[in-house]
C-alpha cells in the first residue's frame, strides 16, 4: 500500500473566537443517530468525516467535565470508524490495546446515550469490559495483552470451524511489552489467521524510546519523504505480511487498506500512523499532559481547580532529587511512566541516571537488581497495579539475591475512575509474603520523605507504597528523619478500641478517633508504618492493654496487613477480639475515590459506624 499523508481530515477546533465552553460543542446530529456500527457502513466518506468531527467534539466535552484519556482517543477516531465500517463486530472480534483508547469504539457501539456517565460510579467504564457490551471482546487495562488474546480467540475460532476475523489494535508504546513479541512469535510461526493494527503515534504515555520505536520511526520518515511502498523485514521475519504505513487520519486510505486486506488469510500487520490529540490543539501540543487528564477548560486547556499543593508523586520526585544530589549512585528506572511517577523531574536534573525501559516492568525489575548488585542505588518507580507484572522478578532477581533496590509504588490503594484494572489494592498482600523485603506506607507527606531517605540507609530490598494525589497536607520539613526499620508509633492512646492503621488510612483513623472520643468511646490509633517487619513490641502493648483491636488498610483484606497482625496475634497467644477493615474479596468498580471509599466503609463515617456496631453487638451479647 502506498503511504499518503493527507492532512485535510480531522480539523483543529477553533479556540480563538468563542464565548463559552459550550459553544465549542456543536450538536451531534449524525452521532446521535448511530445505534450500532451497522449505521455507518453505508455512509459516504464526507459524512464519515463529519461524524469524526462530532465524535471529537463529544469526547472533548465529556473529558473536560470529568476527566479521562483524551489525547489517545482523539488519535484513533478515523481508525475506529474505518475499522467498524469494514469489519462486522461483534462477530468479528476487535481487541483494543491499551483499552483507554476505546471511547470512539464505545460511542458507535450503542453507548453514546450513556457516554455522559463515562468513568463515573455506576457509569460507563473508560476501558473495555465484557459485562458492559458484547462489542467489548476482551478487557484491556494493562498494555501489551491484545496479540496474546487475539491469538487465543483465533485458535478457538479455528477449532470451532468458524471464519470470523480477529483483530488486535495495538499502540506502538504497547509493542515495547514482551508479551506482544511472545504472541507474535507464536501466531506467526503457525501462520494463524489474525490481523494486527499497529497504531503508531510515537507515544505510550511518555515519548517512546526503544528499538521497535526507532525502527518504526525510520519507516515513517522514509514514507513521508518519498511515499514509496515499504516492506518491514522485522514483521516479515516474524511470519506476518506487512502493509503500510498508512495515514491513520485519512478515512479513505484507512477504509481502503482494511478492505484490501480483509480477506487475506494468515498473520497480517497493518501499520497506521496517527497523532495523539488529533483535532484539539492543546492535546496535540501536549499529548502527555492530556493522556489522562482531570477536568479542564476547553478554551484554554487549563486544569480546573488546579492546586499548588504537592501530591505524593511531587514529593517523591522532590525528595529523590535532593537525595540524588547527595549521592551520585542514586538512579531511577521507569517503565514508560516518567511523568506519572515523577521520575521525569529527576531526569531533568540527572539525565544520565534515568532509564526508561518502555512498557516492560519485568525487564525494569531485573535491571534494577543488576544495577544494585553493581553498586548503584536504583529506585524502581512503578504504579502499584503495573508492578504486579514484575512479581516473579521481584522474588527471583531482587529478593533471593537480597538486592538493595528501592521500589516506589505510586497509585497504591483505590485510585478512582480507571477502575478494577488500575486500583493498587493487592500490593501489601503480594509484597509481604516475600522474604528479604521491607514494606512501608507513609501516613502523610513528611513520612514519605523520611521513608525514602531511610530506605537507602537500610541497604536491602524496600518497597514504599503511597496513594494517588495529595495527602492530608502535613507541613514538610527541610530535613529528613531516619525511621528505624519495623518501628511504628502511637498517634493517640485509647483502650476501648485501638485502630492499627497503615498508610493513607491513618488520617481516617485519627478523624474517626476524635469523633468517637467526643461520644465517649475511647479509641486509640497506631500508625503501623511498616507492614513488614511488624513492630512486635508495639503490638504486644496494644494487645495486652486493649479491649478490642481493629486494623484498617487500603488493600485487600485477604493476605494483607490485617492478616499479618492476626497471624502474629495467634502465634503469640493473644486472643483480644480483632476485626479487619479493607477491600473485600471482589474487584472494585470505577468512580471517584471519595465515593468508593464511602461505599467500602473506608471513610471516617464508615469506620465510626463499624466501631459503634461492634461495641453495640458486645453490649447485647
Amino acid at each position: 500500500m502506498e503511504a499518503e499523508f493527507n492532512k485535510k481530515n480531522g480539523n483543529i477546533l477553533d479556540i480563538n473566537n468563542i464565548d463559552s465552553q459550550e459553544s465549542l460543542i456543536p450538536k451531534a446530529f449524525i452521532l446521535n443517530g448511530i445505534l450500532s456500527p451497522a449505521d455507518i457502513k453505508q455512509m459516504p466518506t464526507e459524512q464519515l468525516v463529519k461524524l469524526a468531527e462530532e465524535i471529537r467534539d463529544k469526547i472533548i466535552k465529556i473529558t473536560s467535565k470529568q476527566g479521562g484519556h483524551l489525547s489517545s482517543n482523539l488519535g484513533v477516531v478515523e481508525l475506529a470508524l474505518a475499522l467498524h465500517n469494514v469489519f462486522d463486530a461483534p462477530e468479528d472480534i476487535i481487541i483494543w490495546d491499551v483499552g483507554h483508547q476505546t471511547y470512539v469504539h464505545k460511542l458507535i457501539t450503542g453507548r453514546n446515550i450513556d457516554f455522559d456517565s463515562l468513568r463515573t460510579y455506576g457509569g460507563i467504564s473508560g476501558f473495555p469490559r465484557r459485562v458492559e457490551s458484547s462489542y467489548d471482546a476482551f478487557g484491556t487495562g494493562h498494555a501489551s495483552t491484545s496479540i496474546s488474546a487475539a491469538t487465543g480467540f483465533a485458535l478457538a475460532r479455528d477449532l470451532a470451524g468458524n471464519n470470523n476475523h480477529v483483530i488486535a489494535v495495538i499502540g506502538d508504546g504497547a509493542m515495547t511489552g514482551g508479551m506482544a513479541f511472545e504472541a507474535m512469535n507464536h501466531a506467526g510461526s503457525i501462520g494463524l489467521d489474525l490481523k494486527i493494527i499497529l497504531n503508531d503515534n510515537e507515544m505510550s504515555i511518555d515519548s517512546n524510546t526503544s528499538g521497535i520505536h526507532n525502527h518504526l520511526l525510520s519507516m515513517r520518515k522514509k514514507a513521508e519523504s518519498d511515499g514509496t511502498k515499504l516492506s518491514s523485514g522485522f514483521f516479515e521475519a516474524m511470519g506476518f505480511q506487512y502493509f503500510g504505513p498508512v495515514d491513520g487520519h485519512n478515512l479513505q486510505d484507512m477504509t481502503s487498506v482494511f478492505k484490501s486486506t480483509k480477506n487475506i488469510r494468515g498473520p497480517v500487520v497493518i501499520h497506521c500512523i496517527t497523532k495523539k490529540g488529533k483535532g484539539y490543539a492543546h492535546a496535540e501540543n501536549n499529548p502527555q499532559i492530556f493522556h489522562g487528564v482531570g477536568p479542564f477548560n476547553v478554551k484554554t486547556g487549563e486544569r480546573n481547580n488546579a492546586s499548588d499543593e504537592l501530591s505524593y508523586t511531587d514529593i517523591f520526585a522532590k525528595t529523590l532529587i535532593t537525595l540524588g544530589k547527595e549521592d551520585e549512585r542514586i538512579c531511577a528506572i521507569t517503565a514508560a511512566m516518567g511523568l506519572g511517577t515523577g521520575v521525569s523531574e529527576f531526569q531533568k536534573v540527572f539525565p544520565n541516571r534515568v532509564f526508561d525501559v518502555g512498557i516492560a516492568e519485568e525487564h525494569a525489575t531485573t535491571l534494577a537488581a543488576a544495577l544494585a548488585l553493581s553498586g548503584m542505588k536504583p529506585v524502581l518507580a512503578i504504579y502499584s497495579t503495573f508492578m504486579q507484572r514484575g512479581f516473579d522478578q521481584l522474588i527471583h532477581d531482587c529478593a533471593i539475591q537480597n538486592t538493595p533496590v528501592v521500589v516506589a509504588l505510586d497509585r497504591s490503594g483505590i485510585v478512582g475512575e480507571d477502575g478494577a484494572t488500575h486500583h493498587g489494592v493487592f500490593d501489601l498482600s503480594y509484597l509481604r509474603m516475600i522474604p528479604n523485603i521491607t514494606v512501608m506506607a507513609p501516613k502523610d507527606e513528611q513520612e514519605l520523605q523520611n521513608m525514602l531517605f531511610s530506605a537507602f540507609k537500610y541497604n536491602s530490598l524496600v518497597a514504599i507504597r503511597y496513594p494517588r494525589g495529595k495527602g492530608p497536607g502535613t507541613e514538610l520539613s527541610n530535613t529528613f528523619e531516619y525511621l528505624e526499620k519495623g518501628k511504628g508509633e502511637w498517634v493517640c492512646k485509647g483502650n476501648d478500641v485501638v485502630l492499627i492503621a497503615v498508610g493513607s488510612m491513618v488520617s481516617v483513623a485519627e478523624a474517626a478517633s476524635r469523633q468517637l472520643k467526643n461520644e465517649g468511646i475511647d479509641v486509640g490509633v497506631v500508625n503501623a508504618r511498616f507492614v513488614k517487619p511488624l513492630d512486635e513490641k508495639l503490638l504486644e502493648e496494644v494487645f495486652s492493654d486493649s479491649k478490642r483491636v481493629m486494623t484498617i488498610e487500603d488493600n485487600v483484606i485477604a493476605g494483607g496487613f490485617g492478616s499479618a497482625v492476626i497471624e502474629w496475634a495467634i502465634n503469640n497467644n493473644f486472643y483480644t477480639p480483632i476485626r479487619t477493615l479493607g477491600i473485600p474479596d471482589t474487584f472494585i468498580e470505577h468512580g471517584a475515590k471519595k465515593v468508593l471509599h464511602k461505599d467500602l466503609g473506608l471513610d471516617v463515617d464508615g469506620v465510626v459506624r463499624e466501631i459503634k456496631s461492634w461495641i453495640q453487638q458486645n453490649i447485647k451479647a
